[in-house]
């Protein structure tokens, strides 16, 4: 029987899965995930699922010219694999993903979003079509957005208004740019998820890259990273247990029982069970599958359906960054990596933050998506911050020494951050001032100026 397909029997096997992510460091990578808005060129509206300029034709392009392999959902094209391990999917609004493969340095990273994103510009030009490189959509409203047709974007939709009123913006008009991290140890998960929540709001500064909506400025820099503040409450946020001595993967394990599920794979189809426990399925309770037990896929799906800043499944996710350029998507992993893998500097970006209260750790997420770096805790600016851990980040990944073939280490994918820091200037604030000055009050020309 395949590990996947494994029945579950007690609570111990979901911690176990969780600690069987644990590698030694000279295991340890990065993947590196972003998402784009597609538009057609003529008239700059978001693409739909099908038709002669559609999500579906790039990604029969990409499988037919590049070796893809496609994935099917009720007979409609929805993923592609290759053999590398990285996969092309789709966010509900058709927002086009790379899922990165698991990379030992940033490189190699920035040498695979350049293929793919060069890929994707062979396929989507003929098509009159291109994608954009932003937080949130810049001109369109809900209505203007196809929904996918995948079937668990179909049960989290209806259940998205019951617990907040931004859940449809965050799934239909939101990309992010994130890296998967490893861990070695229980202990060492526990202290980079500690620092990684802690300082997700310099993160978010740094690439907030979402400042309008339906074309208007809307009062943030990370439009994005606002949105989560009101998608819904069970699954989202800061996780104050974190920061406990009590943190553990048993700990992450009680708090994902207590996040209400979605739903269950079954024979190719999605069955709603939203709202329901997963500690009654694991006692074969679930009204959804009355008397049927959970796989371990059953369990990795679920882990998948709670959206806190840092997320735990056999890696952590960092997911506090706006969609940018293809050097943001570059810098984001050079960012972490350099933070988190150098065991000196990890210890010095806990002893910045350790001592933070919940409350200052709060208002710092939700301060960051408005203010960006003008954002304060303890009387210094979010800029001043950002610019000390940058140059920990630099010092980590100087440590590291991962070389390209010119003999560079990673540092160098760290310049655009600091450029923005030196200056005090998010990407959004500078597509503001655009606004105001040379685009004359519209955001079209981002679709020019942004495009991949």
């Amino acid at each position: 029987m395949e590990t996947n397909q494994v029945q579950l029997e007690n609570r111990q096997q979901l911690i176990e899965y969780l600690e069987s992510g644990c590698k030694p460091k000279t295991e340890w990578g990065l993947g590196t995930e972003h998402e784009k808005f597609g538009f057609t060129i003529d008239d700059l509206r978001p693409i739909p699922y099908a038709g002669t300029r559609s999500i579906r034709a790039l990604l029969e392009g990409l499988a037919d010219q590049f070796g893809w392999q496609p994935i099917a959902e009720q007979g409609k094209i929805i993923a592609l694999l290759d053999s590398s391990g990285a996969s092309v999917t789709l966010e509900p609004g058709g927002q086009l993903e790379l899922s990165g493969a698991l990379l030992d340095n940033v490189h190699q990273t920035c040498d695979e979003v350049y293929t793919h994103l060069a890929q994707v510009k062979t396929i989507a030009k003929p098509l009159g079509i291109a994608f954009l490189g932003m937080g949130f959509q810049p001109k369109w409203g809900r209505e203007d957005t196809q929904w996918m047709p995948k079937g668990r974007y179909r049960i989290m939709r209806e259940y998205m208004d019951k617990r907040g009123t931004l859940g449809q913006d965050m799934m239909s008009r939101t990309c992010t740019v994130q890296v998967n991290l490893d861990f070695s140890s229980e202990a060492d998960m526990v202290k980079k998820f500690q620092v990684a929540l802690a300082l997700q709001p310099v993160a978010t500064a740094m690439f907030a890259n979402s400042p309008f909506v339906e074309g208007k400025p809307c009062g943030y820099v990370s439009y994005r990273s606002h949105v989560w503040e009101d998608t819904d409450p069970d699954r989202t946020g800061m996780l104050p247990f974190v920061f406990d001595s009590s943190m553990s993967f048993e700990r992450y394990v009680d708090y994902m029982l207590d996040v209400p599920m979605y739903f269950v794979y079954r024979n190719g189809e999605y069955l709603d069970a939203s709202g329901q426990s997963f500690r009654d399925f694991l006692a074969g309770d679930l009204p959804a599958l009355p008397g049927e037990k959970p796989t371990a896929q059953d369990w990795e799906d679920h882990l998948t359906t709670a959206f806190p800043e840092v997320r735990l499944k056999r890696y952590m996710e960092m997911r506090g960054a706006d969609g940018g350029p293809w050097r943001k998507l570059c810098a984001l992993p050079a960012f972490w990596a350099g933070l988190l893998y150098e065991s000196p500097v990890l210890e010095a970006a806990w002893d910045l933050v350790h001592d933070w209260s919940m409350e200052e750790r709060l208002q710092l997420r939700v301060d960051a998506p408005r203010l960006g770096f003008k954002t304060t805790i303890r009387n210094r600016t979010l800029q001043s911050l950002a610019l000390e851990v940058l140059e920990m980040s630099s010092e980590g990944l100087s440590a590291r020494n991962r070389l390209n073939g010119s003999g560079e280490n990673e540092t160098g994918f760290l310049e655009t951050l600091f450029t923005g820091a030196h200056a005090g200037l998010t990407p959004a604030d500078k597509k503001l001032a655009l606004y105001e000055g040379v685009w004359n009050g519209s955001v079209d020309p981002v679709y020019l100026e942004d495009a991949y």
